[in-house]
């Protein structure tokens, strides 16, 4: 398992992705002032956003319908939980955007090669130590 959103496993049979980027953002608006350069003040925390980009190639890795799960998950319009394979929380993602090209068709008119990039966002307020209390608290309990 390379990553996991929600109960959708990234892996080598899924669509395993060649890429993660991650931009995060934070707010600092400015206020003009007579003689002097604007002043800034900090305000928090802006967007969060992850860029998957991968390549799924049904007949050595991966699975055509693996696309399709990721857009009815974005259809409910839920936010879901991101874990990497080390067990790193990454918080509560929703999906922004699938983008996805097909090229190197069989003559029936499968694609052999699909590219994708898949757009998450942040939705929680940062509250990854809650999780991290929930998941000891699981831990403690099944012990």
């Amino acid at each position: 398992m390379m990553m996991a959103l929600g109960l959708y496993v990234f892996s080598l049979s899924t669509a395993a992705y060649q890429q993660l980027q991650r931009q995060t953002n934070w707010r600092h608006p400015s206020n003009s002032r007579i003689g002097a350069l604007p002043a800034r003040q900090f305000v928090g925390k802006g967007e969060d956003t992850i860029t998957l980009s991968g390549l799924i190639m049904p007949e050595l890795t991966g699975e055509r319908v693996s696309l399709n799960a990721l857009r009815l998950m974005a259809d409910a319009g839920k936010a879901w939980p991101l874990v990497e394979g080390t067990g790193r929380i990454y918080g509560l993602w929703i999906i922004e955007s699938i983008s996805e090209t097909n090229t190197l068709f069989f003559r029936d008119g499968a694609p052999r090669r699909i590219e994708f990039t898949l757009t998450l966002q942040r939705a929680d307020d940062s509250q990854i130590e809650l999780l991290g209390d929930i998941l000891s608290t699981v831990g403690d309990i099944l012990r």
